[in-house]
């Protein structure tokens, strides 16, 4: 019997893809037949999808940058290798599967700097540990009438938001788009990516989506399938979704917290101790402090776009400097919970534009760290955490020289990782700095 007759069933196309540097899904589509013969020889996609920017400018390739790829190497195919644990129904899509892959070089050994590859070695490290981390991430989007289309021809100028007042847990405000929201919720459970709530949030037409939690890899393909699903109905709906950190000025930024906790070899959680205050053990405390030790120089996979520093600089709960705090949301982590099974670290800096699988290696790494060295954070904040220096960096090319930088990153990641990472962020600052915006324009033009 063929053990994938219930995943194809009535199936004419299948979907397999693998996040590329930004963490969006690039691939291929397929035949369900064509799927079949992948299993054994893959499905070949250029790995160009490693090597360019976010607009795919080939600069990068032709003038051989990057080691990995460009002019100098061919720009030669990986080939994407299904995770049979990942194929699904596409419920958001008619007749569809989707299966998310890995990405494999010609002589059968990982892409090194696939944030697929990033993510699995950082979890093989875990094993050692005999610990099993769970996380779970929510997700904050803008959403705005028109489709995308129209929304780029007219320059991203004039949106019209879906919301005209604050809305945060407003249900008289959500209402009006619960049509739209419940066949999210709806399509996505049939494509077992479970969604814990949707709700409005503050800013005018900001929403937010919290995802069920569980082991780390199928959290980022969920997270990952979620934003392709989302913006695709989105579209359908004549709408525009973005996840930008931050897409006007005036509003709050919308972030990616990820809830974190962490259980021994047996099972058991092990943040929590009934005698500490607030429960909070010493190995819990240890998570944070690696997390906060090392976020600077991985600052750049949890605030990867220019556009990121504007949440971060703003005073808008996106997490603030080394701090934390029992249920304080203007802290870098947060701890929330009540009970043993449910006491966890919310880390708060990540913004919705992050690419999942690389925060979460970025993340679980300096938790690693963090319990092995026993690092200390410090006493929990209990007054206003803006009223202490950021510690920045304050923009992208700081973060991106942070994390080139760091021997953290460089011992955890790889120097092959690191290099081509930073090259490509550097790129992507550079070209901010060589352009001319709006902003300089309607300051200067008539009175410089």
């Amino acid at each position: 019997m063929d053990p994938f007759s219930g995943a194809l069933a009535d199936v004419e196309t299948v979907v397999v893809a693998t996040p590329d540097i930004q963490g969006r899904l690039s691939g291929r589509r397929t035949t369900v037949d064509g799927f079949r013969a992948a299993l054994t020889s893959g499905v070949h996609m250029s790995n160009c999808v490693f090597g360019w920017d976010i607009g795919q400018d080939a600069t990068l390739l032709a003038d051989g940058s990057l080691t990995y790829t460009g002019m100098h190497t061919g720009i030669g195919d990986v080939a994407l290798m299904p995770d049979l644990s990942t194929l699904r129904r596409a419920a958001w899509l008619d007749r569809t599967a989707i299966c998310l892959a890995d990405a494999v070089e010609p002589d059968g050994t990982p892409t090194a700097v696939a944030p697929r590859t990033v993510l699995r070695r950082e979890l093989s490290a875990w094993q050692a540990t005999g610990l099993r981390a769970s996380v779970g991430t929510e997700l904050e989007f803008y959403l705005y009438r028109g489709d995308p289309r129209a929304s780029r021809l007219a320059g991203y100028r004039n949106l019209e938001p879906t919301t005209l007042n604050p809305a945060d847990y407003s249900i008289y405000e959500g209402e009006v788009y619960e049509p739209f929201f419940a066949d999210v919720r709806n399509r996505l459970q049939a494509s077992g990516i479970d969604i814990e709530a949707s709700q409005g949030e503050w800013g005018l037409g900001q929403w937010e989506t919290t995802l069920r939690h569980g082991e780390p890899l199928a959290m980022a393909d969920r997270h990952a399938l979620y934003k392709l699903a989302t913006r695709s109905m989105a579209a359908r709906a004549g709408l525009s979704a973005t996840f930008m950190a931050k897409p006007f000025d005036g509003g709050p930024g919308c972030s990616s917290h990820v809830h974190l906790s962490i259980r021994d070899s047996g099972g058991l959680p092990i943040f929590w101790d009934d005698g500490a205050p607030h429960h909070v053990s010493d190995r819990l405390r240890h998570a944070i402090g690696g997390s906060l030790a090392r976020a600077r120089e991985v600052m750049a996979w949890y605030a990867p776009t220019v556009n990121s520093y504007r949440r971060l600089r703003g005073q808008d709960a996106a997490g603030w400097g080394r701090t934390w705090g029992i249920d304080h949301r203007f802290c870098s982590v947060r701890v929330v919970g009540h009970d043993p099974d449910s006491l966890r670290m919310e880390f708060r800096l990540p913004g919705a534009d992050a690419n999942p699988y690389l925060v979460l290696a970025a993340l679980l790494a300096s938790v690693r760290e963090g319990l092995t060295e026993r690092t200390d954070p410090g006493d929990p904040m209990t007054g206003n955490p803006y009223d202490a220096p950021s510690g920045g960096p304050d923009q992208l090319g700081e973060a991106v020289e942070a994390f080139a930088g760091s021997a953290f990153a460089r011992a955890t990641f790889g120097d092959a990782v690191v290099d081509h990472h930073s090259t490509l962020g550097r790129f992507e600052w550079n070209r901010f700095l060589d352009s001319v915006t709006d902003w300089e324009r309607s300051r200067y033009f008539e009175l410089i």
